[in-house]
């Protein structure tokens, strides 16, 4: 007598047969991350390129600064209230622009704020709904199973 082995490949091809996958939760939930990485990238180099423009005309206005303080002075106090000079309106600069640079920044938070709530009850909503169906497609697929038997 020889002991065989049972082959089980047919009754579990036949098990996953009764149970389709639907892709189409995975695809929508692929695109619904696409649409928001999308929304958050333009955020961010939103931000990145009003930073810039801030930079830029901060350098302008520093180099445009310094031309007094690098000048020929005839008394060397001369030198030391270009000095003063230069650094107190580069503290006025700097104050104006760090102020730019805050303003870029909240704007960014409070975007992103909005586009992290948007997704998270848009996520909600995808998972309410493929769980809903899958709930349904097991019960006809269980149905269907004991119908058969």
């Amino acid at each position: 007598m020889t002991n065989k082995s049972q082959d089980f490949t047919k009754y579990m091809t036949d098990m996953m047969g009764s149970f389709p996958v639907d892709t189409s939760a995975m695809s929508e939930a692929f695109k619904t991350q696409a649409a928001f990485a999308e929304k958050m990238s333009k955020v961010a180099l939103q931000a990145a390129e009003q930073s810039a423009e801030i930079s830029h005309k901060w350098t302008r206005e520093t180099l445009s600064k310094m031309a007094p303080v690098t000048s020929i002075k005839d008394e060397p106090a001369d030198y030391a209230k270009s000095m003063t000079d230069f650094a107190s309106a580069s503290a006025e600069v700097a104050t104006e622009n760090m102020a730019a640079f805050a303003e870029i920044a909240k704007k960014v938070q409070m975007e992103t704020v909005e586009l992290m709530m948007a997704a998270g009850k848009e996520a909600q909503e995808d998972a309410t709904s493929a769980v809903k169906k899958a709930t349904a497609e097991a019960t006809t697929a269980t149905k269907k199973a004991a119908s058969a038997k």
